[in-house]
């Protein structure tokens, strides 16, 4: 198996010059410079990171694409994504931890058509789906019933309004903006609030870590994505 690799000083010497007022811009436009994933399903397309696997060219487990250029904790991600094919999905890692072979684990904000799941949060690798898109939630030591002292969802309060159930472009580019200070973390999509997260599970919550984006296992599937920026907390 063979693997997509950039030298540590040409990866310095690339991302220096995208270094911008308004944040750090994470793609080139042009090619894999400062990303890193398994050779023969990334590639650039029209101004876009592309993810493909087809039924001749799958993967057996989710695969990720990690942006090499720093680790992240606090600050805000930018995004734009297209989901192809709808009869998968696939994510962005936020904070995410490398776990090795292209594998990452840690808060993910999912793609992946429908109201209630086009940028919601999961811990992959981990707690799974932690917040839906259309709740603000605070995870914390629960202390009723057969849950007494473990974590889960301590108050689950609704979004306000009904803008989040109609914020997905189907078929089309949509942004995601993830905003993240310390244990709090905000999504919005094309600009609308899609879920709030209060995690104080703090063994097992993403504090800092890797940019990196996902091509999930199954049916054969295609993402695109382009102009992702962080921008680090002041």
């Amino acid at each position: 198996m063979s693997f997509l690799r950039t030298a540590a000083l040409t990866l310095i010497a690339a991302i220096a010059p995208l270094m911008a007022a308004d944040g750090i811009q994470l793609f080139n436009g042009k090619d894999l410079t400062g990303w890193e994933g398994r050779e023969g399903l990334w590639k650039v397309e029209n101004g876009a990171i592309v993810g493909q696997t087809t039924k001749e060219n799958p993967t057996k487990g989710n695969t990720f694409l990690f942006w090499r250029g720093q680790e992240v904790d606090d600050g805000t991600l930018v995004f734009k994504c297209r989901l192809v094919d709808t009869k998968n999905n696939s994510g962005v890692m936020f904070r995410g931890k490398d776990a090795g072979n292209f594998v990452s684990k840690g808060y993910q904000i999912d793609i992946q058509t429908g109201a209630e799941h086009y940028g919601k949060l999961y811990d992959e690798g981990g707690r799974g789906r932690v917040v839906m898109c259309g709740e603000q939630v605070v995870w914390d030591k629960l202390t009723e019933g057969k849950d007494d002292g473990k974590f889960g969802k301590k108050t689950n309060t609704p979004v306000p309004g009904e803008d989040w159930k109609k914020a997905e472009k189907k078929d089309d580019w949509n942004e995601i903006r993830v905003v993240g200070k310390d244990n709090h973390v905000e999504v919005f999509l094309n600009s609308v609030k899609v879920l709030d997260f209060i995690d104080n599970e703090d063994e097992k919550r993403s504090k800092k870590g890797w940019i990196a984006l996902q091509i999930h296992a199954g049916a054969p599937m295609r993402i695109e994505f382009k102009d992702l920026v962080f921008t680090p907390a002041k």
